[in-house]
């Protein structure tokens, strides 16, 4: 086969197949990484895949694609990121991973989110996963709490296949309003960026409010 062959047969594949074919891996990249650094709006990047899935010709294999990828690329950065951070915690020094994991969680927070796995166990994770700026505080509590990797695994699974599912369902509803992707895309990093920033100005306006009380 020579070079031109190749070229004739790449231009018969299909532009969908193509950014199915580039798309797909970017999004477990994305969402993977997103999960180890707090850099990259993995919610939004989910739901903006989801309204691209739903206008494609591959409904709804598109949109189950997108949630699969999702699910596993989220779960892949936890389970990394808890294992960085266990490295840490048996090392009489720690790592750069545990401390970065302590200044992502108030103390406040921390105290909740251990109470909350000492009265409901792994199960805290699926929650965690789903408030805004949750997950961080419950891993580092199982980190204190030496929960083994396996068992964090065991909770993680699920909390990651609910947040997929919760963010494409999200996609889903800006695709379904609005005939043009783009606008489906606005409105889903919009609302997803509504709900990631909720609770933080929340308890900013309440902070001044209980300070005059």
């Amino acid at each position: 086969m020579t070079w031109r062959d190749i070229v004739a047969a790449a231009g018969q594949v299909p532009l969908e197949t193509t950014r199915q074919a580039v798309g797909y891996p970017a999004l477990f990249v994305l969402v993977a990484l997103g999960a180890l650094v707090p850099v990259i709006p993995t919610g939004a990047l989910v739901s903006s895949a989801a309204v691209v899935a739903f206008h494609q010709d591959s409904l709804p294999f598109g949109v189950f694609l997108v949630f699969g990828v999702s699910a596993l690329a989220a779960f892949t950065g936890d389970v990394a990121l808890y294992w960085l951070g266990q490295r840490g915690v048996r090392s009489r020094n720690g790592s750069r991973w545990l401390e970065a994991l302590r200044g992502r969680a108030t103390p406040e927070r921390l105290e909740q989110a251990q109470r909350a796995l000492d009265e409901h166990g792994v199960l805290v994770l699926v929650v965690s996963r789903l408030v805004p700026a949750g997950r961080i505080p419950v891993m580092l509590a199982c980190l204190l709490a030496r929960l083994p990797l396996r068992r964090f695994a065991r909770g993680d699974a699920p909390a990651c296949l609910a947040w997929a599912a919760t963010y494409g369902l999200i996609g889903i509803l800006g695709g379904s309003l609005f005939s043009e992707p783009w606008k489906g895309v606005a409105l889903a990093v919009g609302l997803t960026l509504l709900i990631s920033a909720g609770p933080s100005v929340w308890r900013r306006l309440r902070g001044p409010a209980r300070k005059r009380d």
